[in-house]
Formats: structure tokens, sequence, C-alpha cells
């Protein structure tokens, strides 16, 4: 792929790569952090695509890497998602009841529900990107799913995650 192509890539994939950033980040800064590393890598190792048809893939798992980087530079992450509220962040008013109890979710069941429903990977590419097996995204789904049906029914309580 020469860099005018992935130049290209990036601008299309500039809504999915969000998308994919803040299923893991909560701060807008951080996901904006996370993917402009994740282009100047993308960038710098571009010559170690091997398959052009893959590129998009290849930089979102890219992405998915800076993303974990900057939670685990964060010192203590489960402190930060169980206090987000108090720490100040507030949901948009604009935000749907399903972006909400997406976000309740923990980091890898909302990667895995971001990756398969919203930008439409196969579970055998999801699991290439998270560094995981097949059978483990599946289950992270279904589980997902049950959490978000709890969670839309209102029997499932944020201390209860």
């Amino acid at each position: 792929m020469n860099k005018e192509a992935f130049g290209k890539l990036v601008i299309d994939a500039q809504e999915s790569l969000y998308r994919v950033a803040k299923s893991i980040l909560y701060s807008d800064e951080d996901c904006k952090d996370a993917i402009s590393e994740a282009i100047t890598k993308g960038f710098e190792k571009l010559d170690t695509l091997k398959k052009d048809k893959f590129a998009k893939t290849w930089l979102t798992r890219i992405l998915i890497n800076e993303c974990y980087d900057i939670l685990r530079e964060s010192k203590n992450v489960e402190d930060i998602e169980a206090h987000t509220y108090e720490l100040g962040y507030e949901e948009p008013d604009s935000y749907s009841e399903l972006y909400e109890a997406i976000m309740k979710l923990e980091v890898d069941y909302r990667t895995a529900i971001v990756l398969y429903y919203i930008e439409g990977y196969k579970i055998k590419e999801i699991a290439t990107m998270v560094d995981s097996t097949e059978s483990a995204v599946k289950k992270r789904l279904a589980r997902a799913r049950d959490k978000l049906r709890l969670y839309l029914e209102g029997g499932l309580k944020d201390e209860d995650r």
C-alpha cells in the first residue's frame, strides 16, 4: 500500500476508528491521542502490511493496542472505570439508552460489541485484532448481550457489573 492509499484509508475510516477507540476509552482526548498514535505508527510501519485488503483491520488492531497502552498508563484502571461519573465524566443527553448500556460494560465486552455489531467485523477478524481466540470472542459477545439485555430491562445495576 502506498502513502496516498493509506491517507485515503485513514480519511474513510475516521468514524470507525473513533467508535473503536471510544469503546475502550472514555475520554475524547484519550481517543484522539490513541487515533493519532495509531495513524502515526501505521504510517511508519506501512511496509509491514502484507495485503492491502486487510489494511483497515491492521490499522484497527494498532489502534486497539494504543488504547490499551493508554489504559495501562493510568495508575488504577479499575478505579477509573468504577468512578467515571465521580471524576466528572458526564454522558451527553443525546446518547441513547443502548449506548449508555454499552459504555457500562467491561472493556473487553464493549470492544467485542462495537467491532462486531457496529463495525461489522467477523469473529475471526476480531480475534486477530484483540489477540484472542474465536471462542473467547464468541463468549464475550454472548456475555455482553446478556448484560446489555439486563441493563436495558433494568435488572442489572452498575454495581453488578
